[in-house]
């Protein structure tokens, strides 16, 4: 994957499952398409992505917090597109809360969510661990990278922590 993204290679995607349950392996080339494919190129896999960890917007899977490092890299990093789309999707993830809401729902006694609300709490700190990228994005001369750089610190600040398990 070149210099950028070299630790993509270090995670077993194939045994971690995305946001339709479904094999993560499709994740990595999604990467390589967002940091080398050009602005159309990368916005499609963007999108592409988004369905994969963080489904409908809202629901994340395994896989999410382990994509979360690459995503901040791909933001941090000069010459890769679509970075308001990036942290747009870094927000979402960050606000991600439907596993915790089903299980608070169930009353917590439900054992099909064992798993899934600590893949949101492992995914919303992986995106809380990126902030010194995301800050020196908000002064950004691009604005529309500053303005997504801003709403996803507002969000960071401004999501509550999650209840205990």
């Amino acid at each position: 994957m070149g210099s950028l993204l070299k630790g993509v290679s270090g995670v077993h995607w194939k045994e971690l499952h995305d946001a339709r349950q479904s094999p993560a392996g499709d994740i990595p080339p999604l990467f390589s398409r967002i940091a080398y494919g050009g602005d159309d190129t990368a916005h499609m896999a963007i999108d592409e992505l988004g369905d994969l960890i963080c489904s409908l917007g809202f629901v994340v899977g395994e896989a999410t917090a382990p994509t979360v490092p690459f995503l901040l890299e791909l933001v941090g990093a000069p010459d890769v597109p679509c970075k308001a789309e990036l942290m747009d999707l870094l927000e979402s993830i960050c606000q991600a809360e439907q596993w915790h809401s089903a299980a608070a729902a169930s009353g917590w006694k439900n054992t099909s969510f064992q798993e899934q609300p600590a893949w949101e709490v492992a995914a919303r700190a992986a995106v809380r661990a990126g902030r010194p990228i995301i800050e020196g994005l908000a002064s950004s001369v691009r604005p529309e990278e500053a303005e997504a750089a801003r709403s996803l610190l507002r969000t960071m600040d401004e999501v509550a922590p999650f209840p205990e398990l």
